[in-house]
């Protein structure tokens, strides 16, 4: 074959110089046309629409068409022309075409619909598909837009570490990393087991969240943002949690609550815009295909300020709902940990727009939040949208030593590993306020994906961890 530097087709199907002679490479979607003329849908996975290879028949060897399958890989030199059918304004009328890989019929991506289910089974080729070729493009450009939101507005990008031996959500659910033997574990004499011995001389685990140490650097750099994945061993089966998930907690030295509140709606409008701006063929086709009201949803979120609303009047929301006959799964009392049913009755019935939920009582949040002069509820925000519930949860931490102090032990919080945490309390504490967003339901809500598992590579739920 001709050597002619290949050309992307993201960027072929923008040109117009017709007649030029062009190279592109990529997978075959679809083959049909008749005994004369066949027509080749490729796709390289730089956009979500194929580039259709025009074949005449007549001018190739008959034994290589034979290999030109669906998945098959091409190298194909052609000139670009202005295409007469529908649907595309350029293709490509093959000159030269070089198998580069065979696909026999075995290929699981027939051209047919798949369940998703049947693509979970599959995961090392559905990216090959059209909807996680979008999903996960639009998947990319959502991490571009985290880091240039952070980046233009002089945040600090901070690396936590993925093994601690510190709880930050006093979860207990955490993944162990040991080098131990687990067929022969040592034993101390109370018949726990003996830490000596394992790689750091003490239990470690996969964090839960890079918050506690991201305190840390927003009290000395100013303004920080975590960018990791973070681990929970809950045993969730549920179309919103995984086990291995990506988490962004930024963290504002001298920021209060409601400092906290407008960045983080300024940030995830930053995202939506992002993906309608950048990602608008890939949108379109999540939108088409799956999810009718998806770009009407993103907008949505874009031309409306959030709600923002204490905790106890969302309650009186809710119990004036089922005042009036409104059935829920779970009970609504002042004091209860929202459920997933009650956040969303609140966004898209009650309001019909994103809601910043706050004050919440102490008993159900985590002990590093800002206790309230009220003496039962916590500086906690939050962040509810339609479809997912809960997007965002973050506070202003309690930067008291004393009143942490206190709520550590009212929990009963083993504290020997934390005493570096309680240090910023006493080495020039000053307020300071964060959030974390999972990456993957941001992601949820963007793409209009309906479970967790099909916005990430490759899942990691309960009994699952296959390639």
């Amino acid at each position: 074959m001709e050597k002619i530097s290949r050309t992307k087709i993201v960027d072929l199907l923008k040109r117009d110089d017709f007649g030029a002679k062009v190279n592109v490479k990529g997978w075959v979607r679809t083959r049909r046309g008749s005994k004369q003329v066949n027509f080749i849908a490729l796709n390289d996975g730089s956009t979500i629409n194929n580039l259709q290879i025009v074949v005449d028949l007549a001018s190739f060897d008959e034994e290589m068409l034979k290999q030109i399958t669906t998945g098959a890989c091409l190298s194909v030199n052609g000139e670009m022309v202005e295409s007469v059918g529908s649907g595309q304004k350029v293709e490509v009328q093959a000159r030269e075409i070089e198998v580069l890989g065979i696909c026999d019929n075995t290929y699981p991506l027939q051209k047919k619909g798949h369940s998703m289910e049947f693509l979970r089974e599959i995961a090392h080729l559905r990216p090959r598909t059209n909807t996680f070729g979008a999903v996960f493009r639009i998947r990319h450009h959502m991490a571009i837009a985290i880091h240039k939101f952070f980046h233009e507005r002089g945040f600090y990008y901070f690396h936590t570490p993925i093994i601690t031996a510190s709880d930050a959500e006093g979860a207990g659910q955490m993944f162990q990393v040991t080098t131990l033997d687990m067929r022969h574990l040592g034993r101390t004499e109370d018949g726990a087991v003996k830490y000596d011995d394992d790689f750091f001389g003490k239990q470690a685990s996969l964090t839960v969240s890079g918050q506690l140490e991201g305190e840390l650097a927003a009290t000395a750099l100013g303004a920080i943002y975590t960018f990791g994945p973070t681990f929970r061993a809950e045993n969730s089966n549920t179309p919103r949690h995984l086990a291995e998930f990506w988490m962004i907690e930024p963290e504002v030295a001298f920021n209060d609550i409601t400092d906290n509140m407008d960045l983080a709606e300024e940030f995830i409008k930053y995202c939506v815009q992002w993906a309608l701006d950048n990602c608008a063929d890939d949108v379109k086709f999540l939108n088409d295909m799956f999810d009718k009201g998806l770009v009407e949803r993103l907008q949505g979120v874009l031309k409306d300020d959030f709600v923002r609303l204490s905790y106890t009047e969302g309650i009186k929301i809710l119990e004036s709902a089922v005042a009036n006959g409104r059935k829920f799964e779970f009970p609504v009392y002042w004091g209860v940990d929202l459920a997933s049913e009650h956040e969303r009755y609140l966004v898209e019935e009650h309001f019909k727009r994103p809601v910043i939920l706050t004050d919440y009582p102490k008993e159900i949040k985590a002990f590093y939040m800002k206790q309230n002069e009220d003496g039962k509820t916590v500086r906690a925000m939050d962040v509810l949208f339609p479809k997912i519930g809960e997007i965002i949860g973050g506070s202003e931490r309690e930067a008291d030593y004393e009143k942490l102090q206190s709520r550590i032990d009212e929990l009963h919080i083993p504290m020997k590993d934390m005493w570096w945490y309680l240090d910023t309390r006493k080495f020039g504490t000053c307020p300071h306020s964060g959030f974390g967003l999972g990456f993957e339901r941001l992601l949820l809500f963007v793409t209009g994906m309906a479970n967790i598992r099909d916005v990430i590579p490759f899942p990691r739920t309960p009994r699952n961890a296959e390639f």
